[in-house]
Formats: structure tokens, sequence, C-alpha cells
């Protein structure tokens, strides 16, 4: 076992992990095979199937794929798992110990980009469904050079003319892990036709899926949903300031008349903004002026009202195959 800085080394909540040095893999897939009798089966995978570098056969594999899936972690460890797609050899294979791929322009995010500013570990998982139904893993160290630094490097890489297919930088991966993802639990998929040209890499909002889990729709009702309260809000402390103004003016002969007056309307506000609806239930009042409970008892009565009137209405809209709103709901 090597020291706590090394590969294999530190120690968890039970003491140091009883695992030896100099094995590929994490401290606790270790300990695990260690706990569950498959030490053995590790290590011959290990020796059989895991190598430092892209073989022959794996560089061929690696040539012909036309998408794969990313796994970066930020400096915290926090995860992210991504996809990448392009045409076959969009994946490149410089040598038996590296590799390049482009980023194209995307949302604007840069989650995999930005991990791997913070920690330069990557993991690729190849997968091929249609024809080898096997994977390829490819673990290693990753590193984000400019285009132009790519070009003057490699002047052969093809341009695309769609803007939405050109590179806006690469990253380059040095391989440390190379191996198999066995076919045991990988489905057959038939590959369909080809697709119409614009269609990969297009930046055309509908095209692209558009809001197809409705996260948009979602964000756009919840800030309707805090305007109304913050309105609502305002218009309360506006009813409430009139009420205090009445109050101080009754005070006042001949000053109470109109400052009733306005602290009415500024209730009315106050209620229309609650969400009041016709029919309910308003407590009478000498004079127009209610006092401030019967207020907040008629307020919180028409919210119910207005509530249920929504409850029954929302039944029908959200789910059907008719609204495009699948996902919302």
């Amino acid at each position: 076992m090597v020291d706590t800085a090394g590969r294999n080394g530190g120690s968890g909540a039970r003491g140091p992990l009883p695992v030896r040095g100099n094995r590929p893999g994490s401290d606790g897939e270790h300990a695990l095979q260690l706990r569950l009798g498959s030490e053995a089966r590790a290590d011959r995978f290990y020796d059989d199937q895991m190598l430092d570098h892209l073989n022959e056969r794996m560089q061929e594999f690696v040539a012909r794929q036309e998408w794969f899936f990313l796994g970066t972690s930020d400096r915290h460890g926090e995860c992210d798992t991504s996809f990448r797609a392009g045409p076959p050899g969009f994946l490149r294979v410089l040598d038996e110990k590296s590799l390049i791929y482009p980023e194209y322009r995307g949302n604007g995010v840069h989650a995999s980009l930005g991990n791997m500013a913070e920690n330069p570990h990557a993991a690729l998982l190849l997968m091929d469904f249609d024809r080898a139904r096997v994977g390829l893993h490819i673990n290693g160290r990753a590193r984000i050079v400019p285009d132009t630094e790519m070009r003057a490097l490699h002047p052969d890489l093809p341009v695309d003319p769609v803007p939405g297919r050109r590179a806006e930088v690469w990253v380059r991966v040095e391989v440390q892990e190379a191996y198999i993802h066995c076919a045991k639990h990988i489905p057959t998929l038939v590959k369909a036709g080809a697709r119409e040209a614009g269609d990969w890499g297009t930046d055309d909002v509908r095209r692209k899926g558009g809001d197809f889990f409705g996260s948009a729709l979602n964000a756009a009702q919840r800030r309707e949903e805090r305007e109304a309260r913050e309105r609502e809000a305002e218009l309360e402390r506006e009813a409430s300031r009139e009420e205090t103004a009445t109050a101080a003016a009754t005070a006042v002969p001949g000053a109470g008349t109109a400052a009733a007056g306005a602290a009415a309307a500024a209730r009315a506000r106050a209620e229309t903004a609650s969400g009041a609806v016709p029919g309910a239930a308003r407590p009478e009042a000498d004079g127009g002026i209610l006092p401030p409970a019967d207020v907040a008892a008629w307020r919180a009565q028409a919210r119910r009202a207005l509530e249920e009137a929504e409850r029954r209405g929302a039944g029908g809209g959200n789910g059907s195959s008719g609204s495009g709103s699948w996902f919302y709901r």
C-alpha cells in the first residue's frame, strides 16, 4: 500500500483500506472486491483487459464511432455526464497514447470544459450498439486546445461549412486506461436511415428539441407567480399604510371621510390582486370600513375559492395528447 498521497493510499472511516499497491483502479473498488470476494476475477480483468494505451483494434474501433459519453468532475468531485457526437472520425486517434475531439457550439454553459479547467481527469465511454455490440472505456487527462493551435499542429483537420458544426476548441486526452465494456447487457439496436444533412449540428430551436421537457414553461410560470406575489404584497403594504392613515385621520374633525374613502380604494386593489372572485362572501361593515381581522378572513376565503376553481379547471389541460405539454405536469 502506498502513502496517503498516492493512487492507492489513504484511509476511510473504518481505518486503512486493505488493498495492494500497484493495481489499477481505486481504493474503493479494491476494498469492495475484498469484501465481496471478487479479487481473483478483478485481477484477471486488470491483467488481461486493462491497457494504458490504445492498441491497434481499439484505434480502429475509435475511428468509426459517431458518438460517446463524457464524464468529468470539478475540483470538489461534483460530477457531470455529457454526450458528444459527430461524423465518423470526429474522435481522432493521434497515437496510442492520445486522441482529440472538437467541442462544437452549445448552450454556452461549458460544464464539461469548466470541469476540465479545474480537474483534468476525464472518462470517455464509446458504445457500438449495431455492429460490434461492445463498448470501450478510455480514461485519461484532458487539456483544452484552441482551434487555431490544433490546426497548426494538424492542418488536415476538416472544416465544416455549417456554423453549428465548427470546432470552437478541441480537447486532447492523454490515455491512462483503456478497457472493454462487455456485450452482456448491451442491447442490439438497428441504425435508422440517414437523416437530413441539416439536422446534424443545427441551431434551430424547434429542430433541436425545443422545450421538450417543459422546463422553460415551468420557469416562466414560476416567474409569473413570483411577480404576482410581489404585486400582492406591495398592494397589501399600501392598504396597510392607508388604514394607518385613516386611523390617524379620524382623530381630526372632518378628515375621516376622505381618508376612509382612500383606505377603501386601497383595500379594493389589494383584494383584486389577492385573487378575489365573484360570489365570495364579503363581511358586512358599517360605512364600508372592514376591521383588519375581517379583511384577512375575506382574503383567505377568496384565495381558497380561486385555488378550488383553478384545481377543477386544471384537470383537462395537462397531459393530454393535444396540449403539447406532456412533460409539464
